[in-house]
């Protein structure tokens, strides 16, 4: 028998649960699902005959190491930040570690001593970061072992709404991940990427008015805006030399220019506090970022200072969110970030029959036979309802099957890893196909930039 330990029994670890659960009897697993919540762990299995709910303070130093060193396989769901203790534990005693969450400076720092003792802690196994690693590769190291010079790549992921719950929502978005990380997306730095050999920065002010337009498979129009840093991983892909390189976030069109209100009223910063916040409204809140005029609303004064017309769609957006209504924020010492958050989950928050919906785009262009080819690829797939949502699967999905693939000695790479390697994607992707995620390829003609 193996015991699997999962740490944290949030929204994306339901289809990994069910997943483990599915088949327990037919390898022999035990299952212990840990959280600070014992009635969300518990809701997660069921009763089943091959799992246990625990409550577990994960910061509490001999709870932690007593759950580790009785496991197998820890898999870890825990905030990013709390993978690290986590992982020296498991190198400790010599057990493998699988989590979703991008490789921090802290856990790259133990690869060698997780290498040394034999154990893998495998990393970005999720949907972005995991699935955008495992496709790009397929795609990228496709076209090399052809012969090819690869000139451009380009990557955009979003978790949207499905088309059918976007209905009356004039934003067509929900929150279908962390609340924060949305709220502070491209904040803090220049964008910077690369474009046919020259390197492009775009301040934090004009990220999402740099967009970009085009279609997906058939699910209608989406706009993409630059991630922090595409440059990322270029070493990890082996695009040290690729002229174009460039990594986004989706949404549906208007959805950019309706956010860039929020950015430049103020509303997305976190580097300061709020006095009397708690004593605010919404409507207040929006006023402060405003001049003084005793004549006009609230909502002239923003159309005014941003330069809104009365008829434009984003005043219905920005509406839309309640953010001028009397509503007391109730929130002490909050930053502007913190109370922009508070408004949207108001009415970003998914509801019973709420479907979300995770698109993800690829696009490859290269030199063969000297002939410039272009390959799209693209990936969308949509959720039940808002417990079993597509986030849920593309997160949960992928970390369960490299849980799985880890157990039995297919994947046997030791240190701290990511999924880049055929050895990891390939078996990956082909599992993955059969839970309704995969991608369709088609060649588009060629298409370069000017810079």
């Amino acid at each position: 028998m193996k015991l699997i330990s999962i740490i944290g029994a949030g929204r994306s670890a339901s289809s990994l649960i069910a997943y483990l659960l599915e088949r327990a009897d037919k390898y022999d697993w035990q299952l212990k699902v840990y959280d600070q919540d014992l009635e969300l762990a518990k809701s997660k299995i069921s009763d089943h005959s091959k799992a246990s709910a625990h409550q577990i303070d994960i910061k509490n130093e001999s709870a932690r190491i007593a759950l580790i060193q009785a496991s197998d396989i820890v898999v870890s769901m825990l905030p990013a930040s709390m993978h690290v203790d986590v992982a020296k534990e498991c190198i400790r005693f010599k057990v493998p570690m699988v989590t979703a969450s991008y490789v921090s400076d802290e856990m790259r720092m133990l690869h060698e001593e997780a290498k040394d003792v034999g154990v893998i802690l495998m990393n970005e196994i999720g949907v972005d970061p995991g699935i955008d690693h495992m496709s790009a590769m397929k795609m990228i190291d496709e076209a090399r072992n052809s012969g090819a010079t690869l000139k451009l790549f380009e990557s955009f992921t979003g978790g949207l709404l499905a088309e059918e719950s976007e209905k009356d929502n004039p934003w067509k978005y929900k929150f279908t991940w962390n609340p924060r990380n949305v709220v502070l997306a491209g904040a803090g730095g220049a964008v910077k990427f690369k474009q046919e050999g020259k390197y492009k920065y775009i301040p934090y002010s004009q990220l999402f008015r740099r967009t970009e337009l085009f279609s997906i498979n058939g699910h209608g129009k989406f706009e993409g805006y630059p991630n922090r840093d595409s440059l990322k991983y270029r070493s990890e892909y082996g695009l040290e030399e690729i002229p174009t390189i460039f990594r986004g976030t989706l949404r549906r069109p208007g959805f950019c220019r309706a956010w860039d209100a929020f950015v430049k009223l103020g509303m997305t910063d976190d580097s300061y506090t709020l006095e009397n916040s708690d004593d605010m409204t919404y409507r207040d809140f929006v006023n402060l970022f405003l001049a003084y005029n005793p004549n006009d609303s609230v909502e002239l004064k923003l159309m005014h200072y941003l330069g809104i017309p009365q008829d434009s769609d984003i005043m219905e957006k920005l509406e839309w969110t309640g953010m001028f209504s009397d509503t007391k924020i109730n929130l002490p010492n909050a930053t502007p970030a913190q109370i922009l958050e508070l408004i949207l989950m108001d009415r970003w928050k998914l509801l019973e029959d709420d479907r979300d919906m995770i698109v993800m785009y690829h696009k490859l262009g290269y030199e063969i036979n000297g002939e410039h080819k272009m390959i799209e690829s693209s990936m969308v797939v949509e959720g039940e309802d808002k417990v079993n949502t597509a986030m849920s699967k593309t997160v949960g999905i992928p970390v369960a099957i490299a849980t799985k693939l880890i157990l039995q000695g297919i994947i046997n790479l030791k240190g701290v890893q990511i999924p880049i390697y055929p050895n990891i994607y390939e078996p990956m992707l082909k599992e993955l196909e059969k839970h309704g995620i995969s991608f369709k390829e088609n060649e588009i003609p060629y298409k370069g930039y000017s810079y």
